[in-house]
């Protein structure tokens, strides 16, 4: 039963990885944002690209009674990833794109050594802004306090390795298995150099039959996971290095998941709801035309009781480069 939880969390952070890497969204409104859903195209510009490589190491994990509970000695639980990400503006309020991870899994748990490679699960998305600010120059009374409001919708895509593909280890699954459909929101405000953003999705996934587990063959049924919501909080400043317009940004973040028991052949199936939260920094180095910046990230959950439930404990430590076309 150990195992089995650790991997349904282990599956799950996977596909919700995005999440706890702390990219800075929109930070200080520099050079486009980073999401949970996708990247984000900057007004200015016509289409963004991020190339990105996450560490992720595990630490123990929080049991279904939110208590937290360390791996067995000398265990050494980590994943690699490359994220390759793009995204084009169609029109002056729409925008849209895709994500894609490959990953390598490197695990040594009680003895029992695995190593797997393959992509992850891809990402499409689909923004809308429906509400800009305006700069403090332009704004009048109540305007300056409006903040860039954009509405959009992704698609979570099963390419990864799941636990109902032929892969027979537990702990080398790059994917859930299941299409998300995701409704997601994120508000934006900058005033002078900080800045300030919210985000929030909800998914729900589809349907799926089952006659594999693992490589092993099994009785078909019918399996949909619950349904998934996502927060995620930052605050960003940034400062002008020298007087050529380069810039660094600072951002502290934090995030929450929490995903509902997923059912079998419509029974709830008790033992897979899962939440985590985490906490983010972000230091980001911006070019004078904010074409191109760099980045480097971690991402902390704490090895402490009522942090979270049924899910592992993590660190994401991410490089990133970014460059916007205009």
């Amino acid at each position: 039963m150990r195992i089995l939880l650790f991997v349904s969390g282990f599956a799950a952070l996977l596909a919700g990885a995005a999440l706890f890497t702390p990219t800075p969204v929109r930070a200080a409104s520099c050079c486009g944002g980073g999401t949970a859903i996708g990247l984000v195209v900057p007004k200015f510009a016509r289409a963004v690209t991020d190339l990105s490589a996450d560490l992720e190491i595990y630490d123990g994990y929080w049991n279904q009674k939110k208590e937290y509970t360390s791996d067995p000695p000398k265990s050494d639980l980590r994943q690699y990833r490359l994220n390759l990400g793009y995204g084009r503006r169609f029109g002056q309020k729409w925008q849209g794109g895709a994500t894609l991870p490959y990953v390598w899994n490197e695990n040594n748990y009680s003895g029992l050594k695995t190593s797997s490679q393959g992509l992850g699960d891809a990402s499409l998305f689909l923004w809308y802004d429906l509400l800009e600010e305006r700069q403090l120059w332009l704004a009048t009374g109540a305007e300056v306090l409006i903040p860039t409001v954009t509405i959009g919708t992704s698609l979570l895509l099963p390419t990864g390795i799941s636990p109902y593909d032929s892969e027979e280890s537990s702990f080398d699954v790059t994917g859930r298995g299941f299409y998300r459909l995701d409704g997601n929101l994120l508000i934006d405000k900058t005033i002078k150099a900080w800045n300030t953003s919210l985000t929030l999705g909800y998914g729900t996934y589809f349907e799926r039959s089952v006659n594999r587990e693992y490589g092993k063959a099994v009785a078909p049924y019918h399996k949909k996971l619950g349904d998934r919501l996502s927060a995620s909080a930052s605050l960003g400043y940034r400062y002008f290095v020298g007087t050529g317009g380069d810039n660094l940004t600072g951002t502290i973040g934090y995030a929450y998941l929490t995903e509902a028991e997923a059912e079998i052949d419509g029974i709830s199936d008790r033992n897979s709801s899962f939440s985590k939260q985490s906490f983010s920094g972000t230091l980001a180095y911006s070019s004078t035309d904010s074409d191109w910046s760099v980045r480097g990230a971690w991402s902390h959950a704490l090895k402490k009781d009522g942090w979270g439930e049924n899910f592992p404990v993590t660190d994401i430590y991410t490089l990133g480069v970014r460059y916007v076309f205009r």
